[in-house]
């Protein structure tokens, strides 16, 4: 990615900013010690050209390069200062190899690279291949994931302060999932990082 293209995009900056709008899109929802979003995702725009490339065009490389750049814009905010564990939101086996990659894993990769901390990549999995989340509403998607997570071993998490990493945030509906069943089962403190967040 060119100099001139990295200029041009739409940074949240939420990362710097106390109570930022995607901590409270989770108030009430779960108990979350920090959150935040790397860009703003518009239809057509170059964000939504990033995540089209990565998603269809294998451009894993780029995935990466993008969790660099976040972990850089991370790596000096005091709540990340004690994460102990970065988790990408698992896709379900199914999925994962039809698609071939998850390219929440390939984010949260490119994070680790520059935050360098244990990366966990295979105790939180899906037990149910949810439908696509595209056409749902808010409630519906919840619906969808409310008990698709589980944990493997809870006990490597326990006490821990895990970092859930995704792509694209839109109602929260399966970080949410994801974090109460790390919250409940673990006893441990979550914080959510999303590449971008489709604000409404």
């Amino acid at each position: 990615m060119c100099v001139h293209c990295r200029l041009e995009l739409p940074f949240t900056n939420f990362e710097t900013i106390k109570e930022n709008p995607i901590e409270k899109l989770f108030f009430g929802r779960a108990q979350l010690e920090f959150a935040t979003s790397l860009f703003f995702f518009s239809k057509g725009d170059k964000v939504q050209n990033i995540m089209h490339n990565i998603k269809y065009n294998e451009q894993k490389e780029l995935a990466i390069f993008i969790g660099k750049i976040f972990g850089e814009r991370l790596q000096n905010i005091l709540t990340i200062n004690s994460v102990t564990t970065i988790i990408p939101i698992p896709l379900h086996p199914q999925k994962q190899h039809l698609r071939g990659f998850n390219q929440s894993e390939l984010f949260a990769q490119g994070l680790n690279e520059v935050l360098n901390i244990e990366l966990c990549t295979d105790n939180v999995f899906r037990n149910v291949n949810t439908e696509t989340q595209t056409r749902k509403n808010r409630i519906e998607r919840w619906q969808n994931v409310e008990k698709v997570f589980d944990i493997k071993k809870t006990s490597a998490l326990k006490n821990k302060h895990v970092l859930l990493v995704d792509d694209v945030l839109t109602t929260g509906a399966t970080l949410e999932a994801c974090a109460q069943s790390l919250i409940e089962k673990c006893n441990c403190k979550v914080s959510i990082a999303t590449i971008a967040v489709a604000m409404t």
